[in-house]
């Protein structure tokens, strides 16, 4: 048989002979599709094989036609295993490539087929005129020259009356199969694509779930530093950050703990990726904003521990002018009554 002129892979199925409607799978996963050039027989073949056995073993003759039946899709009928099979790709390139090896096969196998009548042709012819005895060639030449091209052309026509019924016979076979069923196995092949695009949003869903769990940790952590540093203010602050500044402190952690709250609740629940991808949206922002607000917070708090240190040193200094005027006062007290003693 040779190397394959043309190789691909598809699912292979054959119509069921018993509705000729439905279709049953050929092979459980997508196998080796090939055309093969028989020297022996000089005719091109598409042969499958599906484990150890053919599931396709096809001659293929001039008047068979590969139909289009959706994107991925496509048949053929095959008068001598008296079945159609179909063939499903995983791209419409691939098909398009196999349709179109198609038509160069067949085109070949039409030439082949015309070279080999006229091979019979010039076979018969020299075998009528070359004459066995002179006796013979005397008496019926002309009939014998005749009779033989005659056969031959009434064979031909006989042949092609009976590839013509045949043709119409697997056209009217193919007008009853169902479209729907058609239909049915092109939206298989579409929903296998769709069930990828699918699974690809699951897995980067699930990547933005294990972020946002990063995410809740760091939060977490960020909040009980911030609880600690309260604490630690109002313990040894003596009268500790102003009302305003507890304020924003206070509803920053409650935007935070909301926000945990909400993160938890998306994390239990299971919506779908549009929905995930505007929560994300969303949550950027408000960590956006949680962090401009934490690090104005800071910086309030830095600025009000500035303010009452400065405060803290100026109030010293005056309590040492102070108890310098008191010192001197002291003296001149006792000078005053020293002189009223007098």
């Amino acid at each position: 048989m040779g190397q394959p002129i043309f190789s691909t892979r598809a699912h292979v199925f054959q119509i069921d002979p018993a509705t000729k409607r439905n279709w049953i799978p050929a092979s459980k996963h997508a196998v080796s599709v090939s055309f093969f050039f028989d020297s022996n027989r000089n005719v091109y073949r598409i042969i499958s094989v599906g484990g150890t056995k053919a599931i396709i073993n096809c001659i293929v003759t001039p008047s068979m036609t590969f139909t289009k039946t959706s994107q991925k899709f496509g048949q053929w009928a095959d008068s001598r295993a008296n079945t159609v099979y179909g063939l499903g790709f995983a791209t419409e390139q691939q098909l398009h490539q196999f349709s179109e090896k198609f038509k160069e096969v067949k085109d070949a196998a039409r030439l082949a087929r015309e070279k080999s009548q006229d091979k019979e042709l010039a076979n018969t012819a020299l075998s009528i005129a070359a004459p066995q005895d002179l006796s013979d060639d005397l008496q019926s030449p002309p009939v014998m020259c005749v009779n033989g091209p005659e056969d031959k052309l009434f064979r031909s026509q006989s042949a092609d009356i009976t590839l013509s019924s045949e043709k119409e016979r697997i056209k009217k076979m193919l007008s009853e199969g169902s479209i729907c069923e058609l239909n049915l196995e092109a939206e298989l092949f579409t929903l296998q694509d769709s069930n990828s695009k699918l699974v690809a949003a699951l897995h980067e869903a699930n990547a933005n779930v294990e972020q946002w769990k990063k995410q809740l940790v760091a939060y977490q952590e960020e909040t009980e530093r911030l609880r600690e540093q309260i604490a630690d203010l109002e313990a040894h602050g003596g009268h500790g950050p102003s009302d305003l500044l507890k304020d924003e402190l206070t509803q920053s952690l409650e935007e935070l703990e909301a926000l945990l709250k909400a993160k938890d609740e998306v994390c239990t629940l299971s919506p779908t990726f549009k929905n995930i991808k505007k929560w994300n949206s969303e949550v950027e922002m408000r960590n956006s904003e949680l962090e401009r607000r934490i690090q104005n917070t800071e910086q309030n708090l830095s600025n009000s521990l500035e303010d009452r240190d400065r405060m803290d040193t100026e109030l010293q200094r005056a309590i040492e002018i102070l108890d310098i005027k008191i010192f001197d006062l002291n003296d001149l007290r006792q000078s005053l009554v020293k002189l009223v003693d007098k």
